[in-house]
């Protein structure tokens, strides 16, 4: 079901009833979707399920990141400073 965000607030305890027994609701603002109310147990299982364990972030194919390495051969070699 969908609440426009005025009705959603004057009806706060029914819209959180309603998300208990029929599921998640949807606020809107001027005809768009702003908001998904869910009930805490809900969220609580959807947070559970997409975290991963280090172990599976370790073995997956996954790029871990955006780690520029230059081709072989294009920096070129400078030596180190004086220091003497």
């Amino acid at each position: 079901m969908s609440w426009p965000v005025q009705e959603a607030k004057a009806r706060f305890s029914e819209l959180l009833d309603t998300c208990q027994s029929d599921g998640p609701q949807v606020v809107t603002r001027h005809g768009r979707e702003l908001a998904v109310l869910v009930a805490a147990s809900e969220w609580r299982r959807l947070s559970t399920a997409s975290r991963r364990t280090l172990k599976q972030l370790l073995l997956s194919d996954e790029a871990r990141g955006d780690i520029p390495i230059p081709a072989r051969g294009k920096l070129k070699w400078r030596a180190p400073p004086n220091l003497s």
